[in-house]
């Protein structure tokens, strides 16, 4: 098979708006669905996840430690550097065909980064979006100028990304 897609989960909060899609994914003769799973579902701190995801026994897991608990105002950067390290070799061993983000957070970051500068397409999922009083739509916007494809919940969210300079067929309500 030669549709290898490399799908990215950093927390539960998004592995739970993503997880119909990817048992779908799991079950298709059409799509080798890799899940690689970081960042806070690793942690004890934010519930070990891990154990949530592992109930749904999807066939090709990858897990990839990357979250480095709050030791000063860095760890962010710290686990960004991290990530890129590591995404960047399972990416460069096992060569999917697409890589797909999620959201706003920082490990899609690293996910995204690696995968732009291997030139990996990236599809992204919930982009458009807005935050106010955070981080997040800095990240999320980044992610968006990242991907090739765009998996948007509403169609303010896809002018606001056709309004990002992305090209509007790429672009799925």
């Amino acid at each position: 098979m030669n549709n290898k897609l490399f799908f990215i989960t950093g927390s539960r909060a998004e592995f739970d708006l993503t997880k119909n899609l990817l048992v779908l994914l799991d079950k298709s003769k059409k799509v080798d669905l890799h899940l690689v799973i970081t960042a806070t579902h690793l942690s004890k701190k934010y519930g070990f996840t891990y154990n949530y995801i592992k109930k749904f026994k999807f066939k090709n897991q990858h897990i990839v430690k990357t979250h480095i608990e709050k030791k000063n105002n860095d760890h962010n950067l710290d686990s960004i550097s991290l990530g890129i390290n590591k995404i960047s070799k399972l990416l460069v061993r096992h060569k999917p065909n697409l890589v797909c983000v999620v959201g706003d957070r920082y490990e899609m970051l690293y996910c995204a980064l690696s995968s732009y500068f291997l030139n990996i397409p990236i599809v992204h999922f919930f982009g458009g979006e807005v935050t106010y009083g955070s981080l997040d739509d800095g990240i999320r916007h980044s992610l968006s100028k990242l991907s090739n494809f765009h998996f948007v919940t509403h169609k303010n969210h896809r002018k606001r990304l056709i309004q990002l300079g992305e090209d509007k067929k790429n672009i799925f309500l």
